[in-house]
């Protein structure tokens, strides 16, 4: 599957566009758009795909998405049951960036930033911590009270220091035929992680053969085929064990594990607890 173009809009009286998203699930939707992406989710937990880039994030995930970087983010059961996942979106050009340093040199460090996220970049947990309650704030002030809290937030982005490049490569508003295959097999895995995985299918439903396939996934995830649907099955796994009172054997079956042994070596191996305790965690 390409990636969508997403239109976006600025309201207008406005010089950059907020989203307040709240959603029962945040759906696979893969797409682009020329405007940055500055991104914070909250009372979810899932999947992050951002280029080539592939994690699971928390409850708290910040991420600035560059130009024309393909992105989606998705999950299918919020933390808390009782309210629906949030994703507080903001959307800005590098013409408005270029023209606020351009009147007050003191914000430099903002073209600094959006040069850094061309590539998309995940925010450290300390520095998203910090900025959550300006971010959160958004939606409940006006639009030119609005402009100094985001001010705030972007400064603070842009000094840290441990955030995370994500994508290996920067995007060009073109989308390249390796960007599109690989889209295809991200959305068939996404859609069909529970299932047993054919890599002679998935590399048919690439055009490629086996071998290429498993060069191209390697290349373009850092990981094998197995060990990215492994991830995604965790993932899966993760939240039933939060979300609902099912058996340990029955999570395991229904993402995707026949032998329940099998299950909890991985579960061990990828989160460094036994499923048990790790719901535990959650039901104290």
């Amino acid at each position: 599957m390409r990636p969508q173009f997403e239109h976006v809009t600025v309201p207008g009286g406005a010089s950059w566009a907020l989203l307040w998203r709240e959603l029962p699930v945040l759906p696979f939707e893969w797409h682009y758009h020329p405007e940055y992406e500055l991104t914070f989710t909250v009372n979810a937990r899932g999947q992050r795909y951002v280029g080539d880039h592939f994690a699971d994030f928390d409850d708290g995930d910040l991420v600035l998405v560059g130009p024309n970087l393909p992105h989606t983010w998705s999950s299918n059961t919020p933390l808390d049951g009782s309210r629906p996942m949030l994703a507080v979106v903001v959307w800005f050009t590098r013409a408005w960036v270029d023209k606020l340093v351009d009147g007050m040199p003191e914000l430099q460090p903002l073209r600094l930033l959006a040069s850094h996220a061309a590539q998309g970049l995940a925010f450290s947990p300390a520095v998203a911590a910090r900025v959550r309650p300006l971010l959160l704030s958004l939606n409940e002030l006006s639009a030119a009270r609005r402009i100094p809290v985001l001010l705030d937030a972007l400064l603070q982005l842009s000094a840290d220091s441990h955030a995370q490049t994500l994508a290996a490569l920067a995007a060009t508003p073109a989308q390249d035929s390796s960007r599109d295959r690989l889209a295809r097999i991200l959305e068939r895995l996404h859609s069909h992680f529970a299932e047993p995985l054919s890599v002679a299918a998935l590399a048919g439903h690439a055009a490629l053969s086996v071998g290429a396939f498993h060069r191209f996934f390697k290349r373009h995830t850092g990981k094998t085929v197995l060990e990215y649907q492994a991830q995604l099955r965790i993932g899966h796994a993760c939240q039933l064990l939060i979300q609902t009172a099912k058996p340990v054997g029955v999570i395991a079956s229904e993402a995707g594990w026949n032998n329940l042994a099998h299950f909890n070596r991985q579960f061990l191996a990828a989160k460094g607890i036994t499923p048990k305790a790790f719901r535990a965690q959650y039901t104290r």
